[in-house]
């Protein structure tokens, strides 16, 4: 076995498979820009990480140029600071050696250099928009038929080694950088498709307005695809709507939208008894359900507003009794779902009252 493959596994064994980072995990990069010792701060896709330098600095990093450190490295952070403000103030680049374990410092870069250097970086911060660009042009002008007929999917997969949803990302990335680009407030632009995902669908200005607040909130430095969709769920909340402001007690409605163990009262009528500060106390054939606004669909139906609480107040009534015939608790069980009573209807509910004798109950109740 050569050297340079048994140095290779001896690294192998000192560190973790850069596959298993996580946020907090202690690397080193050999990357030529930004080597050093960092925490990971941020996964926002699986090519890369955001990471925390030594140096203080807070820098995407792609996972080939990562490596985990050595499970015994403690406090490098605050060492390497040390160590680095002790040797000089200003640090060119670090080389990278042959073996990717050696570093050295080279010479400063002259005004020539660091042009081509800005210029070089501007390219690969703009790597995936121009995949993104690139592969839009292909799929639209059906550049891979040749070699795949119409299946552009396929063809992404056996070229590209990437999936439908993965090229999909990618367009819909480019064309919000694209957006982005078009506007000057927006100084600082994405680097990766995971930071921009969250936006695609938005409209344009949106998509300007969130970048921004992303910005701005990591204080001019390129956020995180995490801070990013966080802006954007937060103004894609619903603000809550105040109970006052919506009805008033006695105000009738049909139930909608609701989940869990109340779904079964979807399509009942209601009325409302309660209003607290953003939900709505309600009474329904068999119980009361504390619900939102948003669950309630007014009845404008004068005959409705006239009859339904008449209608629910003799069917509690009844369920006062006690124990109810099955076949008059199915019959109540139906017209919990009336907003009026047919002339059936109202002879058979007159009935079961005079059987179970709820009037009598209600005036001995009143005596005592």
């Amino acid at each position: 076995m050569s050297r340079n493959k048994l140095g290779q596994n001896a690294v192998d064994t000192t560190t973790k498979i850069v596959e298993d980072l996580k946020a907090g995990d202690r690397v080193e990069s050999n990357h030529p820009y930004f080597a050093g010792a960092g925490v990971v701060d941020d996964l926002p896709n699986f090519d890369g990480a955001v990471v925390q330098l030594a140096s203080g600095e807070r820098q995407y990093i792609p996972r080939k140029y990562l490596r985990s450190s050595p499970a015994q490295t403690q406090d490098f952070c605050s060492s390497a600071v040390e160590e680095s403000s002790q040797q000089v103030k200003s640090i060119a680049p670090a080389a990278i050696s042959a073996d990717n374990s050696a570093l050295e410092i080279v010479e400063t870069l002259t005004p020539e250099e660091e042009r081509d250097r800005h210029r070089l970086e501007l390219r690969v911060e703009r790597a995936f928009y121009q995949a993104g660009l690139a592969i839009k042009e292909l799929r639209d002008r059906r550049l891979y038929r040749s070699t795949h007929s119409n299946d552009f999917v396929g063809y992404c997969r056996d070229r590209f080694g990437k999936t439908k949803q993965a090229v999909n990302y990618l367009i819909a990335a480019a064309e919000v950088y694209g957006n982005l680009t078009t506007t000057n407030c927006c100084r600082v632009l994405p680097t990766s498709v995971g930071q921009v995902r969250s936006l695609s669908g938005l409209e344009k200005e949106l998509q300007v307005e969130v970048w921004q607040q992303a910005v701005d909130l990591v204080d001019g430095k390129v956020p995180s695809g995490r801070i990013v969709k966080g802006i954007v769920e937060q103004m894609k909340e619903k603000p809550l709507l105040l109970a006052k402001e919506y009805c008033q007690a006695g105000d009738v409605f049909t139930l909608t939208k609701l989940e869990d163990s109340d779904r079964k009262y979807n399509g009942y009528p209601c009325v409302a008894i309660e209003l607290k500060q953003f939900t709505i106390c309600v009474d329904v054939h068999d119980t009361t359900l504390t619900v939102k606004p948003e669950n309630l669909q007014k009845l404008d139906s004068p005959e409705a507003h006239r009859q339904l609480p008449q209608i629910l107040m003799r069917i509690k009534r009844l369920r006062q009794v006690g124990t109810l015939d099955r076949g008059a608790n199915h019959f109540l069980t139906g017209l919990g779902k009336q907003v009026y009573l047919t002339e059936v209807e109202e002879m058979l509910l007159s009935c079961l009252e005079a059987h179970y004798k709820v009037e009598d109950c209600n005036d001995a109740q009143a005596t005592t």
